[in-house]
């Protein structure tokens, strides 16, 4: 603790100067707490608005809390028919088994004895081992010329690698879409196919199939950006440690996945390449603004908006407002039953309803507030989808196409290098869109390797 200062003994100039360096403290101190003032002021209208959950905004169902489920009494079910595994249409082997003696009275037993016939099927792996073929390329001295010479290979058994495309297919299926890492990789194939492959290898594999996968992925862009109808979403993703962006962009014969360092609108400009789809279904991010000539807004988004705003405390706007949004899905669900006509006039009782719930004055909460608001800018978008067949009311295809990475990010923790997203992004579209056209996993990643096209070629 410093000694008392003896004010006696200072001139009138010190303490003019301990004065001022005083009020300067003050003043300092003032500023500080009024800072922090409006810092806790900040603190407690946050502690005051609802919190985000998977129901009232974007976050994923894993960061929500479910409740306990009460204890409930089983409730006694009815017995019904039980359902056993169809049999095999056409098995590979046909055991006949004959019984020798009647177990009853072991009376020798014939054929002829036994018409009726039991059938079950066996279902068993056989012995899981690699193919491996030897080259022997034979080499001489031309007798004629005495030039040296050594016989060419095989086509598909050429020299270099000596992994063939069925096996780099399996590898870029089993890390692209089962997210399964290379350690873990490297030991199931050795386990399971008797296979002793490195995880360098494994990278090499990774590394030589990203030429073929971006060459497939091309037609599957080419055909987004000639859709009508584009949907597009976008999600985090982890690239040499730094945040990266995967954009899905989509229409009903094709899905593409773009990785790159931004969210911004530009990413979607790229793509188009000044391409403009007539329709472009999205939330309402910014960057998803102004790429189509006209937007179908995604009303899955805007119903968790306006959940949220009856959480924040407002009852009249957003519920009518989800009832309005309820009824518009329904009929959305009902457009293959109905007419044309019957869809015009649906539209413009939606309309009609929509001006009902806009002309009042905003609601007094803010989150209603920005919604309400919101609607009366962007009205136009909402109700597309009624009278266009090909626009979804929800851009769910988006997420359901993101959910895949979404769980590849999880379990490896995305990306290292640069080219290990664009080839998971270039794997992603070729899966994706060969299973919109009835192709497996591995099928479309076989094709995809061997040059063979993913989607049907155009006439």
């Amino acid at each position: 603790m410093s000694p008392a200062l003896d004010l006696n003994v200072l001139s009138l100039a010190e303490k003019d100067a301990l004065i001022l360096a005083q009020a300067e403290r003050l003043s300092a101190q003032a500023a500080q707490i009024t800072a922090l003032r409006a810092q806790i002021a900040a603190l407690e209208a946050k502690l005051g608005q609802p919190p985000k959950t998977p129901d009232n905004s974007s976050l994923p169902p894993s960061k929500g809390e479910k409740a306990n489920r009460a204890e409930r009494r089983a409730k006694r079910r009815q017995s019904h028919p039980g359902v056993a595994r169809a049999l095999t249409a056409n098995p590979d082997h046909v055991v006949e088994a004959y019984a020798d003696t009647c177990p009853h009275c072991a009376h020798t037993l014939s054929q002829a004895d036994q018409p009726e016939v039991l059938v079950h099927d066996h279902i068993e792996l056989p012995p899981i081992r690699p193919v491996i073929t030897r080259i022997h390329r034979h080499r001489g001295l031309c007798p004629t010329c005495q030039g040296r010479f050594c016989a060419p290979a095989p086509p598909g058994l050429e020299a270099g690698s000596p992994f063939g495309p069925g096996l780099c297919a399996l590898v870029v299926h089993l890390h692209a879409t089962q997210a399964i890492s290379f350690e873990r990789l490297a030991r199931l194939l050795d386990e399971v196919f008797g296979l002793t492959i490195s995880e360098g290898a494994l990278v090499n594999i990774l590394a030589r199939a990203k030429a073929p996968l971006v060459r497939a992925a091309e037609p599957i862009a080419a055909a987004v950006r000639q859709s009508a109808v584009v949907g597009s979403d976008e999600t985090t993703a982890r690239v040499a440690g730094k945040t990266w962006w995967q954009w899905v962009l989509l229409c009903s014969t094709a899905i593409c996945h773009v990785i790159v360092p931004s969210r911004a609108a530009a990413v979607v400009e790229d793509f188009l390449d000044g391409h403009r789809p007539q329709i472009w279904v999205a939330d309402r991010y910014a960057a998803q603004i102004g790429h189509g000539a006209a937007r179908q807004l995604c009303l899955a988004h805007l119903l968790r908006d306006a959940q949220y705003a009856i959480d924040a405390g407002d009852s009249l706007f957003a519920f009518g407002f989800i009832l309005l949004l309820l009824r518009a899905i329904a009929i959305g669900r009902r457009r293959p039953i109905l007419k044309d006509n019957t869809l015009q006039q649906y539209q413009a009782d939606l309309e009609r309803r929509l001006d009902r719930l806009l002309s009042g004055p905003p609601p007094d909460t803010p989150a209603a507030g920005r919604l309400f608001n919101a609607m009366r800018r962007d009205r136009n978008d909402l109700f597309r989808f009624i009278t266009r067949r090909d626009v979804p009311y929800t851009n769910n295809a988006c997420e359901r196409a993101l959910r895949p990475s979404v769980i590849f990010r999880k379990v490896t923790g995305c990306f290292r290098s640069q080219w290990g997203a664009e080839v998971y992004a270039a794997a992603a579209s070729v899966i994706a869109t060969g299973r919109l056209h009835g192709l497996t996993a591995l099928q479309a990643m076989t094709n995809a390797l061997a040059g063979k096209p993913i989607m049907p070629v155009a006439a």
